[in-house]
């Protein structure tokens, strides 16, 4: 064998493996969309604004759970051919499975608030919709994006717009002076400054999502890759742990940038921001037009890809709850989706200060976590569920830490939401 032959034998595989790998990215870019969302611009600006880069540990420590619990959720749907919904009903007590579920659909309806609620802020800064209906256009639009299209079509609906989300703010990175040893420092470093325990939780919540780990195992099984023997299923579990790692990549970085901007721009100037128009608007004399027209479109893309996934995933809950797979044209999907989305809107209705509503909504998910986490942990560590690819040793640990670690920080909250009373 020649040298040529040699290195052209050994290039076919890799290439190969390449594009298997390219190929497989795709369903953690939808879940990505979920966490780079307007209720996260209002966790991370208020954490910026606040707190400057003292808070970037939560994006990085949130991050790195979010990985291995959308890895363990994907794994799920591998392997046992059920989203986390269909699996919690098939094996768990109908009791505490309706009470995990519908926690989960609440989480879903407090997300769906935070995206329609952003959508509708942005609106009203490009174009001065009123703020109510341009909740309502949102909501439409969701509904209609969500009844109308493939997984394939909304797919490439979504990753178009995570890339302009992420091209947005890469862009308001040149354009504002970020500390770098400041940021390298917050990344790696926890702090928990006076009264900045809201705002960790909050920043906690979006971006580890209730219902994006119900949709991630969703959109795996969906392909019914357990139908195809151990060979497929084994190929399959180290493609989509790949695409988890550059998907939530992603949304750490961009969740980052978004901290690096309110730092930079609002908390260096001892600036206070309560409201993500206020953000923009405060933008455009600080870095001029541009920026803020920037950051108006980018959060008006956030918001509507954010809404079709959460609206999906109140879908994929609902439907398994009774324990059917989610398909977009099935009445019971449907009801899931309305029952997401119209009492979001219903309740942005009352709101009266949209950024608290936002910080609050997301807060609240940080509440429904454990109930998720465990809920993942019991089904994935059994053998009855997922045969020989259950849970073992290190997974068992890293996830129990997990759910221990957001327990604790939960019941930091509630003390110190008992003592401000």
């Amino acid at each position: 064998m020649t040298l040529k032959e040699f290195w052209r034998d050994r290039e076919k595989p890799k290439l190969s493996a390449y594009a298997d790998i390219f190929k497989s990215l795709g369903p953690g870019l939808i879940v990505a969309v979920g966490f780079v969302d307007p209720g996260n611009w209002a966790s991370n600006i208020a954490a910026g604004s606040s707190y400057g880069y003292q808070l970037l540990w939560v994006v990085t420590l949130s991050t790195a759970m979010l990985i291995i619990l959308q890895h363990n959720a994907a794994h799920l749907g591998i392997v046992s051919g059920k989203c986390l919904s269909e699996a919690a009903t098939a094996y768990m007590p109908r009791h505490l499975k309706n009470f995990i579920l519908t926690t989960a659909m609440c989480a879903a309806v407090s997300t769906a608030l935070a995206e329609l609620l952003g959508g509708a802020i942005a609106l009203q800064m490009l174009f001065g919709v009123p703020l109510r209906a341009g909740a309502f256009a949102m909501l439409l639009l969701s509904l209609y994006l969500q009844f109308s299209h493939s997984y394939r079509r909304v797919e490439k609906i979504i990753v178009t717009f995570v890339s302009l989300i992420g091209l947005a703010f890469m862009a308001e990175i040149f354009l504002v002076p970020v500390d770098w040893p400041a940021a390298r420092a917050g990344w790696v470093t926890p702090s928990l400054p006076a009264g900045a325990m809201p705002v960790v939780m909050s920043v906690l919540g979006s971006v580890i999502m209730p219902h994006n780990l119900f949709l991630h195992s969703e959109v795996i099984q969906s392909q019914q890759f357990h139908l195809s023997g151990p060979v497929t299923i084994e190929k399959k579990l180290k493609t989509e742990y790949i695409d988890t790692i550059f998907s939530m990549g992603v949304g750490w970085a961009i969740n980052s940038a978004i901290i690096f901007i309110a730092a930079a721009a609002f908390y260096a100037r001892g600036i206070a921001v309560d409201d993500l128009a206020q953000a923009g608007g405060l933008l455009a004399p600080i870095l001029g037009p541009l920026s803020a027209q920037i950051f108006g479109a980018a959060l008006l893309f956030a918001g509507i890809a954010a809404s079709l996934t959460s609206s999906m995933a109140g879908g994929c809950i609902f439907a398994g709850m009774i324990g059917e797979p989610y398909d977009s044209a099935d009445k019971h999907t449907k009801l899931g989706s309305l029952l997401t989305m119209v009492p979001a809107f219903l309740i942005l209705l009352f709101i009266e200060s949209p950024f608290e509503g936002l910080i609050w909504s997301q807060t609240f998910l940080s509440m429904q976590l454990p109930f998720t986490i465990f809920t993942q942990l019991y089904l994935t560590s059994s053998a009855r569920v997922m045969g020989a690819y259950a849970n073992h040793g290190y997974t068992k640990v890293l996830l129990w830490a997990i759910g221990l670690i957001v327990t604790f920080l939960n019941l930091l909250l509630l003390q110190d939401l008992f003592a401000s009373l």
